[in-house]
């Protein structure tokens, strides 16, 4: 068995973080879903890269610039016509999985990560834009995002809760998650459709920690090297077991609720000391997605690891982990903060790139 394929016997579903106009006119995106990738992510970033490479964006942004769309309407027209477009070429797979997989994310504006109600706003608005039963809508897990997260659901909207770092959050999220399905349930939604995944972050807390560990230098620090965002990931996976045995998930499950799978996000290996497929091989559990760019998803198909289960019964050593670090002053909570600000600043500039390039594609446009 291809190791794609004993990902998702293992329960993992496999989700591609990227996103262009390029790899839906080829038909490459159709091709991936072909040998198992069954969902998309996106978010500034790729977009950004999307549109500033390549001249697949110059028809219609001619399209746009006679039309005289300003660089606002441009992009977001832009965005959700790529994800538009994905959201169809994915939606054989969402209704055989029962609406569960099959879906493509497209993110707020990440200039709103600290405002609950434009947020609100916001995610109504681009899921009346895609209009796509099998669309998510990103939304930062910022204190101000979490009422945002249960509004959205509440009205129907399937939320990918993005930018989780750490477990007091994600607990946050879960909450979130929860209530907006009861206020859904309360409206009489039907509850089957909505969807929700929860997107924790792998990579930038091992890169963020083992700076610290090697500042410190000492034979303690280098053995918790490469260790804490692996332990992060599998307490949360922890968090999750727990949140879907107690009677409140229960009770919204029997109404036909479907449950906030984990997410495991920024997947692909920053220190070329690690194997390239590490965050896929050691996080595999049943009912998690991973979401990888498309270096690691060929990495993993050519020569990943799976060997079933690696999450499920590893709480334990994981916590170890993270007493180790806290032993030796490294401050995770400190740490996940910090990220949080940093993913938000990161994608900022991203999306003032992506405003950037296509205002100058309008431009050139015109001339």
């Amino acid at each position: 068995m291809n190791p794609l394929a004993a990902l998702a016997q293992a329960g993992v579903a496999v989700w591609l973080d990227d996103l262009s106009r390029s790899r839906l006119t080829s038909g490459n995106l159709a091709a991936l879903v072909d040998r198992g990738v069954v969902g998309v992510t996106t978010n500034p970033t790729i977009f950004a890269a999307a549109v500033a490479h390549g001249d697949a964006y110059a028809p219609q942004l001619r399209e746009l610039a006679a039309a005289g769309a300003d660089v606002e309407t441009a992009v977001a027209t832009i965005t959700a016509d790529d994800v538009r477009a994905a959201a169809d070429v994915l939606r054989p797979v969402y209704e055989r999985s029962g609406t569960v997989d099959g879906r493509v994310s497209l993110e707020v504006d990440p200039r709103l990560a600290r405002d609950t109600l434009a947020t609100s706003a916001q995610a109504r608005a681009l899921w009346a834009r895609v209009d796509r039963p099998n669309l998510f809508i990103k939304i930062p897990a910022t204190v101000e995002g979490l009422p945002s997260i249960t509004d959205a659901l509440a009205q129907g909207i399937s939320v990918n809760v993005t930018l989780i770092f750490s477990l007091a959050r994600y607990r946050a999220v879960l909450e979130a998650h929860a209530s907006g399905l009861e206020r859904a349930l309360a409206a009489g939604l039907d509850l089957r459709p909505i969807g929700s995944v929860a997107s924790f972050f792998v990579s930038r807390v091992d890169t963020a920690v083992d700076a610290q560990l090697d500042a410190l230098g000492t034979p303690a620090a280098a053995a918790l090297r490469g260790k804490a965002a692996i332990a992060n990931a599998r307490l949360a996976y922890g968090e999750y077991l727990r949140f879907v045995a107690t009677d409140r998930w229960r009770a919204l499950a029997a109404a036909g609720a479907q449950v906030q799978r984990p997410l495991w996000a920024s997947t692909g290996v920053k220190d070329p000391r690690y194997p390239d497929t590490r965050y896929v091989d050691e996080l595999v559990a049943p009912h998690v997605v991973n979401t990888m760019p498309e270096k690691t998803l060929e990495a993993v198909a050519d020569h990943g690891t799976v060997t079933g289960d690696t999450v499920t019964g590893a709480q334990e050593d994981a916590r170890a982990v993270l007493d180790g670090l806290a032993a030796l002053g490294v401050d995770l909570d400190a740490v996940t903060e910090d990220l949080e600000v940093r993913g938000i600043d990161s994608f900022e500039a991203s999306w003032a790139q992506l405003l950037a390039t296509v205002g100058d594609g309008l431009k050139a446009a015109e001339r």
